[in-house]
């Protein structure tokens, strides 16, 4: 099944802690991980935070200071979040195509104002407060749980088929097939799910690949990997690769 590689950290020590625990039983379809990041004491310079577009959607919690709260997902380009010097976040990572919610709550910037939505993510939050990592992980399955009861997410069987077919996808035209839809109904279908257009998509998935495989196995040369790689991280692989050491 489709994983997304772990984003860019500025700054790596023991200081800093990155935890991902994957999804209880039920949640297996839907949630990639649940995941924690946390300066375990004040850094000595800003932590900067190179999000990767995944396709994606991810519920934040800053438990630091829990009304602040949010739904977040990039498109197509990464961005650098500036987090500080002393910080404390617990999330929830949703396949793609899992989040069913209002899409215009989504952000693709830096979450630092309190939550105004209808979703239950400020009492989660403060509920999260205070709790080692691993007894965090019910907390935010139950609040998986209440999002798929109130129709927010959902398994989805279209973009399942995609993330466990990759490697059979090189053009629309695959995708649409592997699907059973016209391009012009893919098209609509998956800006509906996920608010990719299909060869966007396909962008995104292929690069995120890239981590994990030969970039000859998904492109046609080296000079068309690096383009696709600089426009989705800003960086040439071997920039990104000095820098974040992935």
């Amino acid at each position: 099944m489709y994983s997304p590689t772990v984003d860019g950290f500025s700054i790596r020590g023991s200081d800093l802690r990155y935890s991902e625990c994957p999804p209880t039983d039920d949640l297996t379809e839907v949630v990639h991980c649940f995941w924690e990041l946390r300066a375990l004491a004040t850094l000595p310079e800003d932590f900067h935070y190179h999000a990767l577009p995944d396709a994606c959607v991810n519920l934040l919690f800053n438990l630091v200071e829990p009304t602040i709260a949010g739904v977040t997902a990039l498109h197509t380009q990464a961005t650098t979040l500036n987090l500080g010097r002393s910080f404390h976040y617990a999330g929830v990572q949703f396949y793609p195509g899992a989040w069913q919610g209002d899409r215009s709550e989504i952000v693709d910037r830096y979450v630092g104002s309190p939550y105004l939505g209808t979703l239950p993510l400020v009492e989660t939050c403060r509920r999260l407060v205070g709790l080692d990592f691993s007894d965090m992980v019910p907390v935010l399955a139950e609040q998986v749980r209440w999002c798929m009861t109130h129709g927010h997410a959902r398994a989805n069987a279209i973009t399942a088929c995609i993330l466990s077919n990759l490697d059979a996808i090189r053009s629309v035209a695959d995708m649409a097939a592997l699907v059973g839809l016209s391009t012009r109904q893919l098209q609509r279908t998956l800006q509906r799910l996920t608010g990719f257009a299909p060869h966007d998509l396909i962008k995104v998935l292929r690069v995120q690949e890239s981590f994990r495989k030969h970039y000859l196995d998904l492109y046609a040369d080296q000079a068309h990997f690096t383009h696709a790689f600089r426009q989705a991280t800003g960086y040439t692989p071997g920039q990104y690769q000095k820098r974040f050491g992935v």
